[in-house]
């Protein structure tokens, strides 16, 4: 593996990354706001597993083709917003039965757990990101091979993005406890969930970079 020095600089740079307010924490935020700490658990799990495919794409060298195939790029970014768009107006147009919001069922949690999955394997930002942050740390001269030194520093980002997906979960919940304590602020936390997967979609499918 990469020098001491090496490690340490990607193990900061790695929870600077994970813990910086970005897309993939609002989401979590949003999926715990609008549906509760079970839904937002799976959505992390979801999201959890759904990078592992961006980690092997980087490892196989998959992700290099964005650069070479903009057009791929940016089509997969249509989809992935449009998603998130389709999942906030569900969330919005959603009615609760009795005046409450409902706790998921094992079906409706495994839908989380899916819905989450697809909206980070549609992301290409992540793809993008392994495959430029991952070769800064890689040692060719080291004994492993390459595509095992992705694996395992993917795995390590994965699980520093999945800790600070779990920390949003908690912190989210708590703020949903205290909104709902009114059945008035049930409708609230639904919209406020929805929207901002909505937002989330439209700065995904519109933003150049």
């Amino acid at each position: 593996m990469p020098p001491f020095e090496t490690l340490l600089a990607f193990f900061a740079a790695t929870a600077l990354f994970a813990y910086m307010p970005g897309p993939a924490l609002l989401y979590t935020a949003a999926q715990t706001i609008a549906r509760g700490r079970r839904a937002g658990f799976l959505a992390a799990l979801g999201i959890h597993m759904g990078c592992y495919v961006h980690v092997f794409a980087a490892a196989l060298g998959l992700s290099a083709i964005f650069s070479v195939v903009p057009s791929l790029y940016f089509a997969l970014k249509l989809i992935g917003g449009a998603y998130l768009i389709f999942l906030g107006v569900q969330m919005i147009r959603a009615r609760a039965e009795s005046g409450a919001i409902p706790n998921l069922t094992q079906k409706s949690g495994r839908r989380a757990m899916v819905d989450s999955f697809l909206v980070e394997v549609l992301n290409p930002k992540v793809a993008v990101f392994f495959i430029a942050f991952l070769p800064q740390f890689v040692s060719p001269e080291a004994a492993l091979p390459v595509w095992a030194q992705f694996l395992i520093l993917g795995t390590i980002v994965n699980f520093a993005f999945t800790s600070a997906d779990i920390v949003t979960v908690l912190f989210a919940s708590e703020v949903k406890k205290r909104f709902t304590r009114q059945s008035r602020m049930q409708a609230v936390t639904r919209w406020a969930g929805g929207s901002l997967l909505v937002g989330l979609g439209l700065k995904l499918a519109t933003d150049r970079s």
